[in-house]
């Protein structure tokens, strides 16, 4: 482990010495508030909701009915059924689409796994009472348990929330009503895990498959004591970057990025270019002017992407169209009735087809590396050309990030949160 050697990705624009290695951006977006983020997202989970979050940004006109009409209207309309006279076989299978809101740094994550605390794995617990006889005979003939079985429009990683999931559920059974498959999933983890929504829909629906669009939003604290004046000189503060560095060398003692690459204490100067030298803030609207040039556009993300294969020949396509990118400043209200102390912080909203593991956190980490190095507005999309995934940034913290909603319907860009 001491006598690793690490590559780094060479860039060669103008801003390569100013541009933050992968350790240095791991520390940057690690030494934050979390805590504050996930206890914001915690009461959006169990009450709040949506219109919380577009209260951030224009509270007195609140656009939270709309935005749910449009999530969870008739969109299904349009698919095509088989009349319930003439459904057989298979076709005779009752399924609820179900929309979830949960806390992500509650759970272990959506997908399922042993000895884990796992979204999936709750739900599909509490549906096991609503499964048909014939299956029931054939998981016991299996020794397995008698759990249900769900699909899901996407699995969402350990710390990040969903407040708007979108999962579906089929039974033979005849008797089971929608407030009965909510009442169960509500008693699994009340606080923590809440069914907005349940209604029985077309047998041709599929969470993943008929979706048109996700929403993705992602809080990221702007700490004063992590931060300089937006547009200052680094070298004009050292009292700020003596206390920025005190608490990045918390982060910094023993780190494993989610790529493999590993970072030693001690290690203050890669490259032989000082820490000193490099900028310790960034600005928000130059991340949203980067944003900005990824949408009305369909490329591939493959660069963007972790835990998949970089080449575009075998697996999953990895181009993606960016309906809606924008990043703008908010304030985040304080969760503790004991205090009223706001918290400055940097919102994202991404809206797409389709998104790629792990895509957002690093999106949004490589933007606020390319902000604070001062690189141009086509940064991003010259990034997609590289021919490493070391050219971007490592992911940030899953606490930020939140599903916020998902769409069968064609996005309409008023329904942004984010204008």
């Amino acid at each position: 482990m001491e006598g690793k050697i690490h590559a780094h990705y060479n860039h060669n624009d103008s801003c390569r010495l100013s541009r933050w290695t992968a350790r240095e951006s791991f520390q940057y977006m690690y030494a934050r508030p979390w805590n504050k983020v996930s206890d914001f997202y915690l009461d959006l989970v169990c009450g709040g909701g949506y219109s919380s979050l577009c209260s951030l940004f224009n509270p007195e006109n609140n656009k939270s009915k709309v935005a749910l009409e449009y999530c969870h209207g008739d969109e299904e309309s349009n698919l095509v059924d088989v009349p319930s006279e003439k459904r057989k076989g298979r076709l005779e299978r009752i399924t609820f689409k179900i929309v979830l809101s949960y806390h992500g740094s509650s759970f272990d994550g959506w997908q399922k796994q042993p000895g884990l605390n796992t979204v999936q794995g709750l739900v599909e617990k509490s549906l096991g009472i609503f499964v048909d006889e014939r299956k029931v005979q054939q998981l016991k003939e299996r020794s397995l348990p008698v759990e249900g079985c769900v699909v899901v429009t996407g699995r969402t990683d350990k710390g990040v929330t969903a407040l708007q999931q979108v999962c579906s559920f089929y039974t033979w059974r005849k008797d089971v009503k929608s407030s009965d498959l909510k009442d169960a999933i509500n008693a699994a983890a009340p606080g923590k895990l809440r069914v907005l929504f349940i209604s029985e829909v077309s047998r041709v629906f599929h969470p993943n498959f008929s979706a048109k669009w996700r929403r993705y939003f992602y809080i990221f604290p702007l700490a004063d004591s992590l931060q300089i004046q937006v547009n200052a000189n680094p070298m004009d503060n050292s009292s700020s970057k003596n206390e920025d560095d005190g608490l990045l060398q918390q982060q910094a003692e023993h780190i494993e990025d989610r790529d493999g690459s590993t970072f030693n204490k001690g290690d203050n100067c890669i490259d032989n270019v000082d820490m000193r030298m490099k900028p310790s803030s960034f600005s928000v609207d130059k991340v949203n002017q980067l944003l900005c040039q990824l949408e009305g556009r369909s490329l591939s993300y493959r660069t963007f992407a972790r835990d998949t294969k970089t080449s575009r020949s075998s697996g999953p396509p990895t181009e993606c169209f960016m309906f809606h990118a924008r990043a703008a400043e908010a304030k985040l209200p304080c969760i503790d009735k004991d205090s009223t102390e706001e918290i400055k912080v940097m919102c994202v909203e991404l809206v797409a087809n389709r998104f790629l593991r792990k895509m957002v956190r690093v999106l949004v980490a490589t933007a606020i590396r390319e902000a604070a190095a001062g690189a141009d507005a086509d940064a991003l999309l010259n990034l997609m050309n590289a021919t490493c995934r070391r050219a971007t940034a490592p992911p940030a913290p899953p606490d930020g990030l939140c599903l916020v909603d998902v769409g069968y319907g064609d996005f309409n860009c008023q329904n942004s949160l984010i204008l």
